[in-house]
């Protein structure tokens, strides 16, 4: 029998995205990006397994804000922040699987562009964040970061939290997603990241509503 997709050559494995047995040609190169591949089909497992990481001369440097420092000390400090904000990303994408990595990516870079003009100019300048999902993501981190600043108020008496610190954390998750995702278009490899940090299994990780017990200050 002959491919699904292309119809020519030999079909030689099944294919969870099409329900239906296509040839390796076809599935190595439309693999994430004409293919919505389930992240439990094992040939997008393989792949993944034998892909290299995207070097960070891959990118242009406002798009991983080479400006905005990081170092050990503030990931130390703030390693529940980031945990707080990655949690979130994970609870948004499982909640909607249409999210991709290049919603998530786009999502943050229009957050990062924000707090970058906040804390350089002192102005209040939200970038144009499109569709409904990308919103859903923003609404999410915001959440995260309103109850990280109330668990502060509650065990400081303060909130010591800085725009300058938020731009940073943002920053941080835009590096660790271009760093995780293959870059094809329908890629979630770095949601599947996420998942797998915060596994949906309540004895796990706290439920939902009680994300704010996550982000104990140190």
């Amino acid at each position: 029998m002959s491919c699904a997709i292309c119809d020519i050559r030999k079909e030689k494995r099944f294919c969870p995205a099409v329900h239906g047995r296509i040839c390796p040609q076809c599935c190595g190169e439309q693999r994430e990006v004409t293919l919505d591949c389930p992240s439990e089909c094992v040939y997008l497992q393989q792949a993944r397994e034998h892909e290299k990481p995207r070097s960070a001369g891959a990118f242009a440097s406002a798009e991983l804000f080479l400006e905005t420092e990081i170092n050990d000390q503030f990931l130390y400090r703030y390693e529940h922040l980031l945990m707080g904000l990655s949690y979130a990303l994970g609870k948004r994408a499982r909640a909607d699987r249409s999210i991709n990595d290049r919603d998530l990516v786009s999502t943050l870079t229009a957050m990062a562009k924000s707090y970058e003009t906040l804390v350089h100019s002192g102005l209040h300048y939200e970038m144009p964040i499109a569709g409904m999902a990308q919103q859903g993501i923003a609404a999410e981190v915001q959440n995260m970061l309103k109850e990280y600043r109330e668990a502060e108020q509650k065990q400081l008496g303060y909130s010591r939290l800085r725009d300058s610190e938020v731009l940073k954390a943002i920053v941080f998750l835009v590096r660790m997603a271009h760093g995780r995702t293959s870059g094809r278009p329908k890629s979630r490899a770095f949601i599947d990241f996420l998942l797998a940090q915060f596994p949906a299994n309540p004895s796990a990780i706290n439920a939902p509503d009680e994300a704010g017990s996550r982000i104990i200050m140190p």
